[in-house]
């Protein structure tokens, strides 16, 4: 199933709980959680695109702090 966003969520029964991943097509980035099946689809699918998006921002600042630097000492 892909969400408005464009990232594509799975989810799988184990058991007694619910994993749940996203993909970003776009980087290839996939993250993926695990919750009670009586949370909702809804809840569970906001979550793991917030926590796709944290991942995504956290990778891009990574990015950008090290842009130009050689490694050296100056």
């Amino acid at each position: 199933m892909a969400n408005d966003l464009g990232y594509i969520i799975e989810f799988h029964r184990i058991g007694n709980a619910v994993k749940v991943s996203a993909l970003d097509p776009a980087t290839l980035t996939e993250v993926s959680i695990m919750g009670a099946p009586g949370v909702g689809e809804t809840e569970l699918t906001r979550l793991v695109v917030r926590k796709l998006e944290y991942v995504l921002a956290k990778r891009a600042a990574q990015g950008r702090s090290g842009e130009g630097n050689s490694g050296g000492n100056r």
